[in-house]
């Protein structure tokens, strides 16, 4: 695993595209089984290993992801994610020459078993917010920073296929090319958290994988020309 940060209440990872959040019915490896696994040989602990899922990445996409190492981490992380103080900012590559930036605030669903933009009124609707803004535009595709305001199943990748820029690979959601197989241009490449325990704010940056090759290399060397670093209260360490 890409361990990012360790300690006693919290488990940091970088999650690759393709990989699971947590396990479901195909039984492919996933993120959260491998974290228990981890912890129980870097620890040598008997029986079974507490470790807290408290959100999650769509298979396809990769990023920076928290666990909790301890109910009290989980309790107060989950607390943190409902109430919109963790910051999470993505990468995205999208189809079209997308410019400018802007705040886009829609209403998801489930229907069937699959999330679906909907109307305010629906009985099952959820807000769905967030802003971006284009950072580059070439080969008829934009490289987008994202501020994701809330959290919901497939909210990126909805939001921006409904207003004709699906993302690069996104075959699900109207997407005309792939991108590194079955996985997606789309990377939580900044998770800022308060320390459970410690009342620090936390902040970690993650480049995207070796996957995204040479698209945006100039930009993404602009942005992340630095080794993967922790920040404590703006300071590296």
């Amino acid at each position: 695993m890409d361990i990012l940060h360790l300690d006693n209440h919290l488990l940091i990872v970088a999650k690759p595209a393709g990989l699971l959040s947590q396990s479901d019915e195909t039984g492919d490896p996933d993120l959260l089984s491998l974290g228990k696994a981890y912890l129980k040989r870097r620890f040598d602990k008997p029986g079974a290993v507490y470790l807290g899922l408290v959100h999650r990445l769509d298979r396809p996409a990769s990023g920076a992801m928290v666990l909790a190492r301890t109910s009290k981490a989980a309790a107060r992380l989950s607390a943190q994610f409902r109430e919109r103080t963790v910051e999470k900012r993505y990468l995205a590559i999208v189809e079209g020459a997308l410019t400018g930036g802007e705040t886009w605030t829609d209403y998801i669903a489930k229907q069937d078993g699959s999330p679906r933009l909907v109307a305010a009124s629906h009985p099952k609707a959820k807000r769905a917010a967030l802003a971006w803004r284009t950072l580059a535009v070439e080969r008829g595709c934009a490289l987008v920073d994202i501020d994701l305001h809330t959290g919901r199943a497939h909210q990126i990748r909805l939001q921006f296929a409904h207003r004709g820029f699906p993302l690069l690979g996104d075959l699900r959601y109207g997407a005309a090319h792939t991108f590194d197989g079955r996985c997606l241009a789309l990377h939580g490449y900044l998770l800022a958290i308060d320390h459970p325990t410690k009342r620090e704010r936390l902040t970690w940056r993650l480049p995207p994988p070796a996957s995204w090759r040479d698209w945006f290399a100039g930009e993404r060397h602009a942005l992340f020309g630095a080794p993967t670093s922790q920040t404590r209260g703006g300071q590296t360490i």
